[in-house]
């Protein structure tokens, strides 16, 4: 199966890149809602991750 991309047919400019992206139909350009951003959760150090890093102060 050839391939339907060809290097002369990719815009050389900006310009003709945004008039390529304009006549993209609206219904292929549907708006979504951003996701809602989420708080993080804590951070908290137990012993797994204090050896992990026990013996890295000389490395300082």
């Amino acid at each position: 199966m050839p391939n339907p991309r060809r290097d002369d047919a990719l815009p050389e400019r900006m310009s003709e890149l945004i008039a390529d992206c304009s006549d993209i139909p609206d219904s292929l350009c549907a708006e979504s809602a951003v996701p809602l951003a989420r708080s993080a959760e804590p951070w908290t150090v137990n012993e797994v991750c204090l050896a992990q890093v026990d013996d890295l102060e000389a490395y300082i």
